[in-house]
């Protein structure tokens, strides 16, 4: 099964860097928040067919939506990322309804509560541990502490977050 799950990653992430030429920074961040994504499913119970492609390609929308709209916008990216993401995993072979899952968290991976698979959850909190850092300001520990609280939907996202954002605020 670890050689499929390489085999997968490897012509996705290739899908994905011919997709967005270069653009290395899309690139990097895919490839962060894949990270991310397999440190929780260490610990959390989701299915990594779903949610390594999700967290693959979960921005390939950004390019459309500042081409469309000259934003790259949460609301955008989800509206258009769903097709290409969608060709994509037609190109590589995935079935019908593990691309339609796919496809159904890549169009809400800004809006939380609209789907609350374990799934969603875990690319989620995924990009959210990537994108913290520019996102919040974690200065104040108590507060931060809160904030990840809201945030984070999963117990090891939320695990993460305080060890990486908040043992700075204790090294202070």
């Amino acid at each position: 099964m670890q050689n499929k799950t390489m085999t997968i990653k490897q012509k996705l992430l290739q899908e994905l860097e011919y997709y967005f030429g270069s653009d290395a920074k899309r690139i990097s961040h895919a490839r962060k928040v894949m990270g991310y994504v397999e440190e929780l499913l260490k610990l959390e119970k989701a299915d990594w067919r779903i949610v390594i492609p999700a967290s693959i390609l979960h921005d390939v929308g950004i390019k459309a939506a500042e081409e469309k709209y000259g934003s790259a916008a949460g609301h955008y990216q989800e509206t258009e990322g769903p097709p290409i993401a969608r060709a994509i995993l037609l190109k590589v072979g995935f079935k019908k309804e593990d691309i339609d899952e796919i496809c159904q968290i890549i169009a809400h991976h800004h809006s939380p509560g609209k789907i609350n698979t374990r799934n969603f959850k875990v690319l989620y909190d995924a990009d959210w541990l990537v994108n913290l850092k520019d996102e919040v300001d974690v200065k104040d520990k108590e507060k931060s502490s809160a904030i990840l609280d809201k945030i984070f939907l999963t117990e090891t996202g939320k695990k993460i977050a305080r060890r990486k954002y908040l043992s700075k605020l204790n090294a202070d």
